[in-house]
């Protein structure tokens, strides 16, 4: 089970207020991460959205969002 392998990361037993500044910090992590690497991720999953089966080249593939 994958769980196990964050259990070292989010020990039991925080406080409420510690609890909340760790959910905080990731929150503000997630963000910074996302605006810096924004075109890098956007170009991923523009790509992603873009792949199709080469075994049914007919489908099509879904509408590009921009």
């Amino acid at each position: 089970m994958k769980r196990r392998r964050f259990d070292s990361l989010f020990p039991d037993g925080l406080s409420d207020e510690t609890a909340s500044a760790l959910s905080d910090f990731l929150h503000q992590l997630a963000a910074a991460c996302e605006s810096r690497y924004l075109v890098q991720l956007r170009r991923h999953h523009h790509r992603q959205m873009n792949l199709y089966d080469p075994e049914t080249p007919w489908k099509t593939p879904p509408y590009n969002l921009r």
